[in-house]
């Protein structure tokens, strides 16, 4: 008899256009992949239409933005609408979470967070959230799909 076998859930990871902070990416891997995930890993300052491609590729369960050069919600919205601009409704409908340094006030720009789950993101992380809130709903996101907008801003 033989027993199944679960494939890992994929995640694509990557930075908005803007951002050419690569630590955070380095970090976010590694812990993503000590907690199960395959990770692929687009670096910094990518174009929107590279990550697109990369969704297409990989066919991830999620996608993971990181930002911390104080554009996040600017770059943000305007890749998160390529993204669900695309014809393939694989590609237009995966989960995508953001988080770090969204705006230049940095945690006075908490209020950002509403206008992000407004241009479609599932969930968003502000500087000070709680790292466990990550784990949690990046869980839900690549397992189980959305969240409710209270359940996905984590401020």
């Amino acid at each position: 008899m033989s027993v199944p076998v679960r494939r890992k859930r994929r995640i694509v990871l990557s930075t908005v256009s803007s951002d050419s902070h690569t630590w955070n990416l380095v970090f976010l891997q590694l812990l993503l992949e000590e907690g199960g995930y395959e990770v692929h890993n687009l670096g910094a300052c990518v174009p929107d239409e590279v990550l697109v491609e990369a969704v297409r590729r990989h066919r991830p369960d999620a996608v993971v933005i990181s930002s911390v050069n104080g554009h996040g919600h600017l770059d943000g919205a305007r890749m998160i609408r390529v993204l669900q601009a695309d014809p393939d409704p694989d590609v237009a409908g995966v989960p995508v979470m953001i988080g770090g340094k969204l705006g230049i006030r940095g945690a006075a720009d908490a209020d950002l967070a509403g206008e992000l789950i407004a241009a479609g993101f599932r969930a968003v992380f502000t500087e000070g959230s709680d790292p466990a809130g990550f784990g949690r709903t990046l869980n839900e996101l690549a397992g189980a799909g959305a969240l409710t907008a209270d359940e996905a801003v984590a401020a």
